[in-house]
């Protein structure tokens, strides 16, 4: 699976890209991550990418050219399953859409800045806007991080145990159940007894009746 993320800043996204699981991924060959510099399609002498906003306002908008650009020199080369645009008013990223993208081989994500984006890139280019929640950040690139993320983790191969994506919280619409480690007692706190009987049956029975408790009680909305 191969991301191609669009951004003014792509410093901002070494970090998260260079380490742990997204790491390896890309070591292991199971996903390409690219990131490419949007004022370098910019034919501006100062590289700008930024313009003031028709009839007035407070912000700067960036300009429709250096991504049309970057977005049409993409897709001469390989065919994109999607184009992404990380906008506060777009659908709320759940697992549902993470696991949706699992069947994609190549996605393009464009990060806004400033005030946002010329409303017609995302008219002509943009397959499907994302939101990782009811907030403002100052720039797309955490939340591309976090979309990315998201779905890497998913792929085959990617963890060392491949169930483990699978019991995840709201992958069946439930919260995950409590978990445990050594030592089974830490400051008279002790470890369910049921986890440390090997009954794997009832193990698994009393994981889904605490998942279902803790949705009840923290997200009674994921029930309905």
């Amino acid at each position: 699976m191969r991301f191609d993320i669009i951004t003014v800043l792509p410093g901002l996204l070494e970090g998260p890209f260079s380490h742990s699981i997204l790491h390896r991924a890309q070591q292991k060959g199971l996903v390409e991550i690219h990131v490419h510099n949007l004022r370098e399609y910019s034919e501006h002498r100062q590289k700008s990418v930024d313009d003031y906003p028709y009839g007035g306002g407070s912000g700067m908008v960036m300009t429709i050219e250096p991504f049309a650009k970057s977005i049409e020199t993409l897709q001469a080369e390989r065919t994109y399953d999607e184009v992404i645009f990380m906008s506060p008013d777009g659908e709320r990223l759940d697992q549902q859409i993470a696991n949706h993208f699992i069947s994609h081989q190549n996605v393009i994500i464009l990060c806004g800045h400033y005030k946002g984006i010329d409303q017609r890139i995302r008219d002509t280019y943009v397959t499907r806007e994302i939101s990782i929640g009811d907030y403002v950040l100052s720039g797309g690139e955490l939340a591309a991080a976090v979309l990315v993320d998201s779905v890497v983790r998913l792929i085959p191969g990617v963890l060392n145990d491949e169930t483990s994506a699978l019991s995840d919280s709201f992958q069946d619409d439930l919260l995950d159940a409590p978990v445990y480690t050594r030592p089974a007692e830490w400051r008279g706190q002790k470890v369910p007894d049921i986890l440390l009987s090997g009954h794997q049956k009832l193990i698994d029975e009393w994981r889904h009746e605490q998942a279902l408790e803790r949705t009840k009680t923290r997200r009674p909305d994921l029930l309905k």
